[in-house]
């Protein structure tokens, strides 16, 4: 007999073999990421749905190309009938014909009970001018389609920097967090030591708990805010949100200082959306040349063979019988006449639409403007503000270690530490929001610039 001790450990090892099994299909689908931004950005591009349907959009403005394409090539038509009369059709003869009074009419049955005919029919195109400017706008049609893509990477890109900045300096915070913890965890247990000796109130060891109470909280706070932050960025990125994303990079102030601003010069054509209204406004004056062409007589070239066949018998696939061939070719020239001026209407409603791009493009280089002087300033102000954060944080550290050294030496009270912790933990904040501030102003003048 197995002990049940044996016994026991064999079904619990039985069980987690199983457990294991079971588990590694989940196990094996998700995968883990150590990305940089950069890689972060190349992955985005790479699988957001919002790249991909503008990639999509690419490819099917490609098949329109080919379908406005399709119509300077010859147009080849195929056709068979057959038919079969009930009825043969009644034809009227004049009765002169055969020697009756003038104004009567015979009548005849001319025709075979069954018809059949096979042919082609081809017709091609020597000039129609809506047909030459829809060719000459293909390339301009891609260019429309790919900036689309270019304008959509842009916004995506800027977006994943942001979420990827904040997540580096919320791991930032949650580190100086634990050691916030940490220090008040040793001034606790400390002013715990110094009220067993009567040195302390009960009071002083109370208001230090609660601080430390609400500091563990505002970890778990911080904790969720940073998992609800990677969840949004691997969305964002189109990554599967059950997959373990690390982030790589970190960050310091003199990344930020590097190359602040642009001393270049700026050129409107740098941004993206700046190259798509160039684009519409080109495709809009296509419209309205496409539209005046269709003033212009079109002339085709047609073509025709066929072969018919007549029984009175269904024996059409007999050999030895008559086929009777027909061929032609022909020009034929269409001169527009009156329209009921639909094509004058579209010609003024194109050059409406002309006018508001030209409007937008005038409007979108104030927004440029805006953008950028506005962002100078906020990057300006951010990296100053960053900096004298940086310094305040700093000097609350030294005020808070010289009211704790004080403290321990009986020298200072309570209430002074505890104020000095209170600073300390304001200073940290105020750093890290000027700072997470100086990435979204930088990140800003970038794409104001057309530099992202």
């Amino acid at each position: 007999m197995i002990p049940y001790q044996v016994a026991r450990r064999s079904k619990t090892a039985l069980a987690m073999t199983l457990a294991t099994i079971i588990a590694m299909p989940s196990l094996m689908a998700q995968e883990k990421h150590e990305f940089s931004a950069k890689q972060s950005i190349d992955y985005a591009l790479k699988n957001s749905a919002k790249v991909k349907n503008a990639l999509t959009d690419v490819k099917i403005q490609m098949q329109d190309n080919r379908d406005i394409t399709s119509a300077a090539y010859p147009q080849i038509t195929g056709s068979v009938s057959g038919t079969r009369f009930i009825d043969i059709p009644t034809t009227l003869l004049p009765g002169e014909v055969i020697g009756q009074p003038a104004g009567t009419f015979i009548p005849v049955k001319f025709g075979t009970k069954y018809q059949g005919s096979y042919g082609v029919d081809v017709r091609q195109i020597l000039f129609d001018g809506q047909v030459f400017v829809g060719l000459q706008a293909r390339t301009t049609s891609i260019d429309y389609a790919n900036l689309n893509v270019a304008v959509t990477e842009e916004q995506i890109k800027a977006n994943v920097y942001k979420i990827y900045y904040q997540l580096v300096i919320g791991k930032k915070q949650l580190e100086l967090t634990d050691v916030n913890i940490a220090r008040l965890e040793k001034l606790l247990h400390d002013t715990k030591e110094m009220y067993k000796n009567g040195f302390q109130e009960k009071l002083d060891v109370d208001k230090v708990t609660v601080n430390l109470s609400n500091l563990r909280t505002d970890k778990v706070k911080l904790e969720n805010t940073l998992k609800t932050g990677y969840i949004g960025l691997k969305y964002l990125m189109g990554m599967p949100v059950k997959d373990e994303l690390a982030l790589t990079d970190t960050l310091n102030e003199e990344i930020l200082k590097e190359n602040l601003l642009n001393e270049g010069g700026f050129n409107y054509e740098d941004r993206k959306e700046f190259q798509l209204l160039m684009a519409t406004e080109k495709l809009n004056n296509y419209n309205i040349k496409r539209y005046k062409m269709a003033y212009v007589p079109t002339v085709s070239l047609t073509g025709s063979y066929s072969r018919n066949a007549m029984r009175n018998e269904f024996n059409f696939f007999k050999k030895h019988e008559d086929w009777f061939t027909t061929t032609s070719v022909g020009l034929r020239i269409e001169v527009p006449i009156f329209d009921g001026f639909s094509k004058d209407s579209k010609i003024k409603k194109a050059r409406l639409q002309l006018e508001k791009v030209q409007d937008n493009m005038k409007d979108l280089r104030n927004s440029i403007d805006n953008e950028i002087q506005t962002a100078q300033i906020n990057l300006r102000s951010a990296v100053l503000t960053m900096t004298e954060q940086s310094k305040n944080m700093t000097l609350a550290e030294q005020v808070y270690n010289q009211t704790k050294l004080k403290y321990e030496q009986g020298l200072g009270s309570n209430l002074e530490i505890t104020n000095a912790e209170a600073e300390l933990k304001t200073a940290q904040n105020n750093y890290f929001s000027a700072l997470y501030d100086a990435i979204i102003a930088k990140v800003d003048y970038q794409k104001a610039i057309g530099k992202l």
